[in-house]
């Protein structure tokens, strides 16, 4: 069994932040403790029982570590696609809370995708709500939203731009809304995109969504769609998100990550990345090989 740990770079110093997962990889018993980076480290054969996991798990969390115990290594070259959910994982924001907040009724849709987002009240049934709340709104908010408010996640670009020199197909499939996903599949130069289309007539949204909507059930078939059209299984595919509406692709993936995401999703993904970027994913996938060993034995 193999330990990573990892914290993001905005955290501590450098040095304060080696120190503490130094710490935490001493309490392991590793036979060795390699350096992937200057925030992360990988502890090398290690004898795992629940009494360490607890121990280790508690100190990470107070310390704002995230933690992946290894039972095989897996490399990026062993994935063709990384399919990622765009609203609170690609980007920072809900774009439906957001846009809602132009009509002054972003607590009221906030708590409906919060509701929905935890697995509470069916995603098809929270999107027909909130929709509904934001009819007659102009058009122009969508860009408004877009241009002073959606932010991409930290370590976003650099994840892309490892995965596509690697050669993965990158896909973003949403439960949000096309505007946005088309805007985001050209600016980071995505192979594919799925999300919801709002209904817009004389410039001003109606309050519903035209065809069908992209719902948990959407988003697995869309991945092992896209897996089909590509000639590979799902398991060659990452998928990565945030809420309930992404447990079921996820579920089909060969890799699924949650990222800064609900209970329900830390629970039932492969991989929690709570504190670091977007771009931990790539400490769990690149090899041994980039490492550097800082200590062998047991400890520290």
């Amino acid at each position: 069994m193999n330990l990573i740990l990892q914290s993001s770079s905005a955290n501590t110093t450098t040095t304060i932040n080696k120190a503490i997962l130094q710490q935490i990889a001493a309490l392991t018993g590793a036979q060795q403790i390699v350096d992937i980076s200057h925030h992360a480290l990988r502890c090398i054969d290690l004898q795992f029982t629940e009494p360490l996991r607890q121990q280790v798990e508690t100190l990470a969390l107070q310390q704002g570590i995230d933690v992946y115990w290894e039972n095989s290594p897996r490399r990026l070259q062993d994935f063709k696609l990384l399919a990622m959910d765009m609203d609170s994982t690609l980007i920072t924001i809900e774009c439906i809370d957001e846009i809602a907040d132009m009509q002054g009724l972003k607590p009221q849709v906030a708590a409906i995708t919060e509701a929905a987002m935890r697995g509470e009240i069916a995603f098809s049934e929270s999107l027909t709500q909130r929709v509904a709340l934001l009819k007659g709104l102009p058009a122009s908010a969508l860009q408004q939203v877009y241009d002073e408010r959606l932010k991409l996640s930290p370590g976003a670009e650099k994840l892309l731009h490892t995965v596509q020199s690697a050669g993965l197909k990158t896909l973003l499939v949403s439960g949000g809304f096309t505007f946005f996903t088309d805007r985001i599949r050209k600016r980071l130069n995505l192979d594919f995109s799925h999300a919801n289309e709002l209904e817009i007539v004389d410039g001003k949204l109606t309050g519903k969504v035209t065809g069908l909507i992209v719902d948990a059930g959407e988003k697995r078939r869309t991945v092992e769609r896209i897996c089909t059209q590509l000639g590979i299984t799902t398991d060659q595919a990452i998928v990565m998100g945030d809420g309930a509406n992404d447990l079921a692709m996820m579920a089909v993936a060969g890799l699924s990550v949650a990222f800064r995401a609900k209970p329900v999703v830390r629970a039932q993904a492969h991989v929690a990345l709570n504190f670091v970027g977007l771009d931990g994913l790539l400490n769990l996938l690149q090899g041994d090989s980039n490492d550097t060993a800082i200590n062998t034995g047991s400890g520290l």
